[in-house]
């Protein structure tokens, strides 16, 4: 029994030296460790001033062409996709009738042209009668009944030639008309471009213009509008002439550029926007249009403005123009309120709460508390 009281009594000594090694790694686990952030030094830099915009590309010269008479489609000379010069023929109507009023036309032309010089011919003669008549009358040998009936003879002569002269210009009036409605047969592109639309096909039937849909799309992408519009508070800011720099998501990274031509000088009231079209040259003809694209019009530079990354702040409010961001001071992380002004791209303006050359968090915020321990790493170092 003393034996085993013994063992008993060594068990718990044993135990109870046990819990009291165990007490102090568990009261140096609540000393908290550094926090390992990247920070970055505030530097000042030249701010480029702008408006953020997003719009749509399209052509500023396009063509929808229809047929100018009805009639069956006899001829398509072009596909889709091709490249075409102003003048070209792209398609032609049957016009078997106004080819018979041509020739029609020309032979009545020629017909009143022979009855004008046999005209002519009877005037002459009228005209020397009369004066062969006068001369017999001065001499005795006429009664003034022959010479008035001579003179009548003069006129009506003179009056058919007017009347011939006038067939011939009605029969040119209509052989010019009917060369018009043959000539109008031709379907001609109006521009330089590209066939972005063929919706005709031989033996169709084309309507006249008043009420046919285009047969034809031709698009000239060589210069683009990009068409957007930006709130009426930034009204003040824009001018014609303004530089412009978009990207688009057809064509990742790159950049494009176009220049402000118009400004509509009338603010919708729908949602107290401002309308405005950028020109965009486009040779080679690497955008498209119906391209959307986002871009900013660059307004002017502003020298030596403070600016940090966008990602380094927290609780970024563009209304009340604040953020915070987290300050090293002596590896210790103090949490700062910052006034902000103007954002270009990725970065944000400080207008107070921050100074240059002082450190702040640009990484590993997330995981910080006022005051806690930091270690640090520049941003872009290479940890070990």
């Amino acid at each position: 029994m003393k034996k085993l009281l013994t063992i008993c009594a060594l068990w718990m000594t044993a135990t109870s030296l046990g819990c009291s090694k165990g007490d102090k790694p568990t009261a140096q686990a609540t000393i908290k460790p550094p926090v390992a952030v990247e920070v970055a030094t505030a530097a000042t830099a030249d701010l480029e001033e702008g408006v953020e915009v997003t719009g749509n590309l399209e052509p500023k010269f396009y063509a929808e062409v229809k047929t100018q008479i009805p009639g069956l489609v006899k001829q398509v000379y072009v596909t889709e996709w091709v490249r075409v010069k102003k003048g070209a023929p792209l398609a032609s109507i049957d016009v078997a009738e106004t080819e018979a009023t041509v020739k029609r036309t020309e032979a009545a032309i020629k017909s009143a042209n022979a009855g004008l010089a046999q005209t002519e011919v009877a005037a002459k003669r009228a005209d020397r009668e009369l004066t062969r008549v006068q001369k017999l009358k001065e001499a005795g040998l006429a009664t003034q009944q022959a010479v008035d009936d001579a003179e009548t003879e003069a006129a009506t002569a003179a009056a058919r030639i007017e009347a011939s002269r006038a067939g011939i210009r009605v029969a040119e009036e209509e052989h010019r008309q009917a060369k018009v409605r043959r000539a109008k047969s031709l379907v001609f592109s109006p521009i330089n471009g590209v066939v972005a639309l063929r919706d005709v096909n031989v033996g169709d039937l084309a309507s006249d213009a008043a009420a046919a849909k285009p047969i034809f799309k031709i698009v000239d992408n060589r210069l683009l509008n990009l068409t957007f519009t930006v709130p009426s508070s930034e009204m003040a800011r824009l001018k014609v002439g303004q530089k412009l720099l978009f990207t688009t998501d057809g064509i990742p990274g790159k950049t494009f550029e176009g220049k402000i031509m118009f400004v509509n000088p009338e603010i919708q009231t729908a949602d107290r926007s401002l309308r405005v079209i950028a020109e965009v040259v486009n040779e080679p003809e690497v955008l498209k249009g119906g391209l959307f694209a986002k871009g900013r019009i660059i307004c002017g530079v502003r020298k030596n403005v403070l600016q940090i990354p966008r990602s380094a702040l927290s609780g970024l409010d563009m209304t009340a123009k604040k953020a915070t961001i987290f300050v090293v001071e002596k590896d210790i992380a103090r949490r700062r309120q910052l006034a902000i002004g103007t954002i270009s791209g990725d970065m944000v303006e400080i207008t107070a709460g921050l100074k240059p050359g002082e450190l702040y968090v640009t990484r590993g915020g997330f995981n910080l508390k006022d005051a806690d321990k930091v270690a640090m790493a520049k941003a872009g170092e290479k940890k070990p």
